[in-house]
């Protein structure tokens, strides 16, 4: 008798090990990589090149092909605020084992900084030679820019890049919000390291100093920028590569106290120094990037900014941070002290295994990145007319739960003569379960923020943008997106319905804690 339920207890437990086995979510791996990349761009009316730099991430396809997103930003000439937003396709083939042929090509929207941009479209085609280091690849080559919608810029010329290897390990967007223990994943394929990642929601604060002054085209009774504060709402995302050292990617725009239009894009690294038994952190960091619009003269646009932060646990892994800075051109052209408080959300994934941490639980996390076209009926103008807008979007959404996400979206105009005109929003969504066939699911959502340029009228920047549609699933990670919504200006005329059509990828992550 006892050896019979000895055995029966083993067989249970082969059981129930194949089973929690069989339910783990499958960790897949998409392989993709970023790219900076640089190129000086013929202006018309001999007027000075623009140096123009841009920061993407594309997905593999397949072993040749790639496709992604991007933003470029000017660094040099004098169109400091001149800013894009597009998406990327191209080939990369082999001619040996490490030098390579690149061909591809970038579609966007995006301007500013009074440049002829018409009404923001553009084409950059390149076709460059590569040499891969394994963990860096180098390219250079030929490429072309054309603003095509009414825009006087196109310019045949140098193009080079870096580009570094950033692949990362998934799950299915179903497998959202489900949760496991250790012994779950031991025996699978999640029994790696993990990787950190935080992300930082918060306002800016821009006090000019020094010569800081309007461009000449700013209509003010005087050009002094200095003694102004410019509010800014953005986003700040670090990646760790150890315990310390991670590098960011961080992009503000301007909500309060100038005329619409300012925001800079920033890329740097910097040291992270935990404390108090980790409740507290003190980070010091460096950036470099673009900056510029809203009528701040920051030159060419390239801005550096040295910054320290500090945060304190609230609870789990959400931080309060403080920062205190500088932003700024590297001659002190433009100038400017800066206060920051915001939220900070730390993320342990992609494995179960760290030198640092002891992880009792995982739940894995939806996410969804969307690109798509919004088309603004009658957009009122700072002229007094109103005329149709459309604009580039990228959106990110991160599911609170498995309903319920945070979305951050980031739009530039590229058609109806507003080439200047970008927004930069966050804000709350629900999306429902999928249905008919499990194939459509619905959504709303609620998002705010800054915008402004192209003479589009939002006063000095806030604006509120409500809507709702559907997603229409076309394989377990692409799905087809359609809304439909209305856009609201505090201080300006801005006030119009708008649709919108594009295309979703969607994954889950495994978050350890």
């Amino acid at each position: 008798m006892v050896y019979t339920i000895k055995k029966a207890l083993i067989v249970l437990s082969i059981m129930s090990a194949y089973f929690l086995q069989a339910q783990t979510p499958e960790k897949k791996t998409q392989l993709g990589f970023g790219q900076v990349d640089f190129l000086s761009i013929k202006m018309p009316e001999n007027e000075k090149n623009m140096d123009f730099t841009g920061i993407h991430y594309n997905l593999m396809l397949n072993d040749w092909s790639y496709a992604g997103a991007g933003f470029y930003g000017a660094v040099g000439g004098t169109r400091g605020g001149f800013f894009t937003l597009g998406v990327n396709a191209g080939i990369k083939q082999n001619l040996t084992d490490n030098l390579f042929v690149d061909a591809g090509i970038h579609f966007g929207g995006g301007g500013g900084a009074g440049a002829p941009d018409g009404g923001g479209a553009f084409i950059l085609p390149h076709v460059n030679l590569g040499y891969d280091f394994k963990n860096v690849a180098v390219t250079a080559g030929w490429s072309y820019i054309d603003f095509f919608d009414g825009g006087d810029i196109n310019s045949n010329q140098f193009y080079a890049s870096v580009q570094i290897p950033l692949s990362f390990d998934f799950s299915d967007f179903d497998d959202r919000e489900s949760s496991f223990s250790m012994d779950g994943l031991t025996s699978s394929s999640w029994n790696q390291k993990s990787n950190r990642v935080s992300l930082l929601v918060h306002l800016n604060n821009l006090k000019a100093e020094g010569d800081s002054r309007f461009t000449d085209e700013t209509p003010t009774s005087t050009n002094k920028l200095s003694g102004k504060t410019i509010r800014l709402a953005g986003f700040e995302l670090n990646s760790y590569l150890n315990k310390n050292w991670f590098y960011f990617v961080k992009a503000d725009g301007a909500y309060h106290g100038i005329k619409a239009g300012y925001m800079d894009i920033f890329v740097g690294g910097g040291y992270h120094l935990s404390m108090n038994k980790k409740r507290t952190n003190i980070l010091a960091k460096f950036g470099l990037g673009a900056g510029g619009g809203g009528g701040v003269d920051t030159k060419g646009g390239f801005l550096i900014y040295p910054d320290l932060s500090i945060e304190q646990k609230l609870f789990d892994n959400v931080y309060a941070s403080i920062n205190k800075g500088y932003l700024m051109t590297p001659d002190s052209h433009f100038l400017s002290s800066t206060l920051g408080f915001g939220l900070k959300y730390y993320v342990d994934k992609d494995g179960i295994t760290s030198d640092e941490n002891e992880y009792s639980s995982v739940k894995f996390k939806g996410i969804e990145a969307i690109m798509k076209q919004d088309w603004y009926m009658d957009a009122s103008r700072d002229g007094g007319f109103e005329q149709d807008m459309h604009q580039i979007s990228l959106q990110i959404n991160f599911f609170l739960n498995k309903y319920i996400y945070g979305a951050g979206q980031t739009s530039f105009a590229n058609f109806g003569d507003a080439g200047a005109y970008a927004e930069g929003i966050v804000g709350l969504g629900v999306q429902s379960n999928r249905f008919l066939n499990d194939k459509v699911a619905v959504f709303a959502q609620l998002l705010g923020g800054a915008a402004g340029g192209g003479g589009i009228s939002t006063g000095q920047g806030l604006i509120v943008k409500p809507s709702a549609g559907l997603n229409y699933k076309i394989s377990d990670r692409l799905n087809l997106r359609g809304g439909l919504g209305y856009v609201k200006a505090r201080g300006g005329s801005l006030s119009s319905t708008f649709a919108n059509l594009g295309l979703s990828y969607n994954f889950s992550f495994l978050s350890a804690k």
